[in-house]
């Protein structure tokens, strides 16, 4: 793992191109959500920490997932959580909203989060999909 020396953050390549920021505060992005948003987020979080080791990036825009590699991105709306995950192969699924092909097993899932319960088995389970692209685990197969 390379770590900046500017902003202290760990990624998978050395110098590794980002936005060389400080991080903020995780409660400053749901200050005008409303309870139940912060509750989903929480339900995700738990979900993940499941799963093994990973941090909680509140960056400028976005809260994001990362283990070796950032997996999943979260950002807070008034009434719903907006995200993506980052997996290693296309899900056509009308949870998703857009579908973005980054590279071969890069491939960008949009979502939208309404309530806690929409954090089911399936939704757990791509979780977990996206949290062996964020420990690089795809690559080693």
């Amino acid at each position: 793992m390379w770590v900046c020396p500017r902003c202290g953050r760990t990624f998978a390549n050395r110098n590794q191109s980002h936005t060389c920021a400080r991080l903020g505060e995780l409660d400053r992005h749901f200050a005008r959500s409303a309870p139940e948003v912060r509750a989903t987020f929480d339900r995700v979080l738990a979900v993940t920490e499941a799963l093994g080791p990973v941090e909680v990036l509140p960056e400028r825009t976005r809260i994001a997932l990362h283990a070796r590699m950032s997996f999943a991105a979260f950002m807070p709306r008034r009434l719903w959580l907006a995200g993506h995950l980052v997996l290693a192969r296309r899900i056509d699924s009308p949870r998703f909203s857009q579908v973005q092909v980054i590279s071969a097993r890069n491939i960008v899932h949009l979502f939208r989060l309404n309530a806690p319960a929409d954090v089911d088995e399936q939704f757990a389970g791509w979780l977990g999909e996206a949290y062996q692209v964020g420990i690089q685990e795809h690559l080693r197969r």
